[in-house]
């Protein structure tokens, strides 16, 4: 029976801690089946997807293998999709993806292993997928299908405007979908336009579905698909009305469900200050007024009159949310030296402070914070950059090519001296022939990601210096677990969480600020957000970090809602200005970011529309009006150290 909470929702949903919480619970749902099946002597047919998303619960499903003697004896498998036109062999293959990611490690007989071929003629498609929906249906059927979710509300590879009764088939991939994969393939060019897929009716005959979804990023889709209609143009939402289907989510793919958004529309809230502050906030963005002209018939009229019982009356609660919104706000990140600091979101002493700025990746910093960056160093603090992985693989390969093929000719042209080995001009050379020569998708090789790195970095340099940040100020991790791997194939290890430890140790910081924490955790941003955790645990009896803060900033092309704000710093337009010059450094980045489905905006511009928008939030609930604002949310060092 569904909850209270849960009246708007049409699917059965479950909001887990985290990923390895759903793959835990996941994973051992499976074996359970696999152990039932073995002993009546028969087989359990699984349909399995790829992605990020499923990767815990395969990592799950090899240990409770090799350490519980889980056997796959019995298991038939069906994977979802495949790329058409691609080998078996292929990088970034799904049929390469399940061997190394689950097959090769576990004792499934290669004959029960079904991923569709994506090295088919066309004309032998259609044939192939009859042949595909007839093996499942030989098999006994899907008795257990595994989901993702895509940005556009694909299942598998069923795009918008798919059917409720279609089968597996030939698809052509949304633009969206094909931009999300950019990254996988080296470049948007390199991904397949077209895909093999299961059907939605193909999926909906599984006797279980069970759908996941990690990160901020499919926030949006999993509400809609969980509490909108049923919709072709969102096929995850067809789902609603199966007999037995789930969607497991951590808490930022559920922050957009009524329950979490808006709990007081749904059942009985326990009032605390930050929930207090979203109620009154929400509700002056609802009624389009400012919270000290909120009257108590806006409450009672927009379902908050329990509020009104608990905390009011309106007028008393008004004032105490618009001082709570009005004290985020501060030109001082960093502390104000000698001022009463009671009101204010960062202590006034120490000062100076020691403020550490962790990015994933070179870019993060400037875009997300390089205005309160500049206003740290500005006004006294010791800031250090740190980045804490290369970004190599985010740069194309022409540009790439472009700094080589100057590294060929300023040889040539300055007649630089040439000694015993190879000269500058010939190693560029080197390493030029070997882009050029590369199969699309095939791994750069060492030297051609050191030369890719070295693009970011240098970026980096150039952004900081017009933010008056010396590059001595700047910290290269390039941490190993990136250079190593590549998307969707990061391994983080104790030698990473070395490296950040040495860092903290060496810094001490007052102030550190970082992302990361609400991304998919098998992304960039996410495997370095757990990293630093794992490091600030390990140095959590150093004298220093009882006295540091940890500030959130939520990540690119993001930003944090007015309640989840503990500190807003304005820019002024100047700074707002020198912020978007120092972005265009990223030349390497052009286009990476584009948050809207039909938008290939530049990242300067979602940065300067964010940014604004932020400020515009404010001013709309009676704050002072400011140009651009940057905000943060602060992280308790207790809940780190626990978590």
């Amino acid at each position: 029976m569904a909850r209270e909470e849960e009246q708007f929702e049409r699917i059965p949903t479950h909001i887990c801690r985290n990923s390895e919480e759903a793959a835990s619970t996941v994973a051992g749902e499976i074996a359970a089946l696999i152990h039932e099946r073995a002993k009546a002597g028969r087989n359990v047919v699984l349909g399995l997807a790829t992605g990020s998303t499923p990767l815990p619960v395969y990592r799950e499903l090899v240990r409770l293998h090799k350490d519980m003697g889980l056997s796959f004896r019995n298991v038939i498998t069906f994977n979802l999709d495949e790329y058409f036109g691609l080998s078996d062999d292929h990088p970034e293959s799904y049929h390469q993806f399940m061997w190394e990611r689950l097959f090769k490690h576990v004792d499934i007989p290669k004959d029960n292993v079904h991923v569709p071929s994506g090295t088919l003629s066309r004309s032998e498609v259609y044939a192939f997928c009859e042949s595909y929906e007839k093996a499942i249906e030989d098999a006994g059927g899907l008795d257990y299908q595994i989901l993702g979710i895509g940005r556009t509300g694909h299942i598998g590879f069923n795009e918008p405007g798919s059917t409720r009764d279609s089968i597996t088939r030939l698809v052509t991939l949304d633009s969206l979908t094909r931009l999300d994969a950019a990254r996988d393939f080296l470049g948007e060019a390199n991904v397949p336009l077209y895909a093999i897929t299961m059907g939605v009716g193909t999926i909906l005959k599984a006797r279980k579905l069970v759908l996941m979804a990690w990160g901020q990023s499919k926030a949006s889709v999993v509400q809609a698909a969980v509490e909108g209609k049923p919709n072709e143009n969102l096929p995850a939402s067809l789902l609603q009305g199966h007999p037995d289907v789930r969607f497991f989510v951590d808490g930022t793919a559920a922050e957009e469900l009524i329950r979490v958004k808006l709990p007081w529309l749904v059942g009985t809230v326990e009032w605390d200050p930050r929930t207090i502050r979203k109620a009154v906030l929400w509700l002056s963005n609802t009624v389009k007024k400012p919270i000290l002209k909120l009257q108590e018939s806006d409450y009672n009229e927009n379902g908050l009159g329990d509020l009104l019982i608990h905390s009011g009356p309106a007028y008393d609660l008004n004032i105490i949310v618009f001082n709570q919104t009005q004290h985020t706000i501060t030109g001082w990140p960093g502390g104000k030296p000698d001022a009463d600091d009671s009101h204010r979101p960062e202590r006034a002493k120490p000062f100076p402070k020691r403020v550490l700025v962790l990015s994933a990746e070179p870019h993060e910093d400037i875009l997300c914070m390089g205005g309160t960056a500049h206003r740290l160093k500005d006004q006294g603090s010791e800031v250090t950059l740190a980045y804490m992985t290369s970004g190599n693989l985010a740069v194309p390969d022409n540009l790439a090519k472009q700094t080589l093929a100057l590294m060929t000719e300023l040889e040539d042209e300055m007649a630089f001296t040439k000694g015993d080995g190879p000269s500058l001009g010939q190693f560029a050379e080197v390493i030029l022939k070997s882009i050029e020569e590369k199969k699309d998708s095939e791994a750069d090789s060492e030297s051609t990601r050191r030369i890719k790195g070295f693009v970011r970095r240098n970026e980096a340099r150039d952004a900081a210096r017009i933010l008056n940040i010396d590059t001595d100020s700047q910290a290269f991790l390039d941490l190993p677990f990136y250079e190593k791997g590549r998307y969707r194939n990061f391994v983080a290890s104790d030698e990473d969480v070395d490296a950040l430890a040495k860092l903290l140790e060496k810094e001490k910081p007052h102030q550190i600020y970082i992302s990361g924490g609400l991304a998919d955790p098998g992304s960039v941003a996410g495997v370095c957000y757990r990293l630093f955790c794992e490091a600030i645990r390990r140095v959590k009896r150093l004298g220093w970090v009882k006295d540091c803060r940890v500030w959130s900033y939520r990540g690119v092309g993001q930003e944090w809602p007015l309640f989840e704000i503990d500190m807003a710093v304005p820019l002024s337009p100047g700074e707002l200005a020198s912020k978007i010059e120092a972005s265009f450094q990223y030349r390497s980045q052009r286009s990476q970011y584009p948050f809207r489905a039909a938008s290939h905006r530049e990242i300067w511009q979602e940065t300067d529309e964010i940014n604004r928008s932020t400020a515009e939030a404010y001013d709309a609930v009676g704050m002072a009006e400011y140009e651009a604002i940057e905000s943060f949310k602060g992280i308790e060092l207790a809940a780190l150290l626990d978590s």
